[in-house]
């Protein structure tokens, strides 16, 4: 990468797969941004950029880069390894530090009370520009998205054709709101529904204020 693939980077602005960090403030902060792309569909970091686009560049790429890979080995379970790299861009240092895509989803937060604890329960996902802590539902999504995980087998049952035909209609349903439909628990309406889009029947939709799914497609039962 050089001057001019960051600049076009930056006018594009962050989003989904981008996102500008002026400089590291601790491995716990970056660790979340990046687990977020690694269980999501991968991205880019630009540090020594500000959120409106200026290039402040980092003090000192060494000290900075060390922070990056201290947040993906120490912070994250399993480790992830971001690739990195240097541009010089007038006379200050921009790092680029790639996250690819995930093959061993989901991965977790780890911060110094889990550490602690014992305990690594944090899942991040990337949402529009923000990186969001995952839904349980996302989660054993993402746990199903590993290639060695078994092949599904779905049952339509009269609780799945109930959803159905709501779904028909009204287009969108939580878990919760599923649950009251047909009269089951929370936990139960939400382990049908993920192996509902596990099997690209539904789909999930992911938002800052609420989680919902939709029919992925006319379904005939």
């Amino acid at each position: 990468m050089n001057f001019h693939d960051v600049k076009l980077l930056i006018e594009n602005g962050e989003g989904f797969t981008l996102e500008f960090k002026r400089r590291i403030s601790s491995p716990e902060k970056i660790a979340r941004t990046i687990i977020s792309f690694a269980n999501t569909k991968g991205g880019t970091i630009l540090f020594g950029v500000d959120d409106d686009g200026r290039i402040i560049g980092v003090e000192s790429e060494k000290s900075e880069i060390e922070l990056i890979e201290i947040a993906g080995k120490d912070y994250t379970v399993p480790p992830i390894e971001p690739q990195i790299e240097i541009v010089p861009f007038d006379g200050r240092d921009v790092i680029v530090c790639y996250i690819i895509e995930s093959k061993t989803k989901p991965h977790y937060f780890i911060g110094h009370q889990d550490r602690f604890e014992g305990e690594s329960t944090r899942v991040y996902i990337r949402v529009n520009d923000k990186t969001m802590m995952a839904s349980k539902e996302v989660v054993k999504i993402l746990k199903n998205e590993n290639p060695d995980a078994p092949p599904l087998k779905v049952t339509i049952g009269d609780n799945e054709r109930r959803l159905f035909r709501f779904l028909e209609l009204y287009e969108r349903i939580t878990v919760r709101e599923f649950g009251r439909l047909v009269n089951i628990s929370d936990r139960r309406a939400s382990r049908i529904l993920v192996q509902l889009v596990r099997a690209g029947v539904v789909r999930i939709h992911t938002h800052e204020k609420e989680e919902y799914f939709t029919l992925a497609y006319n379904v005939e039962y």
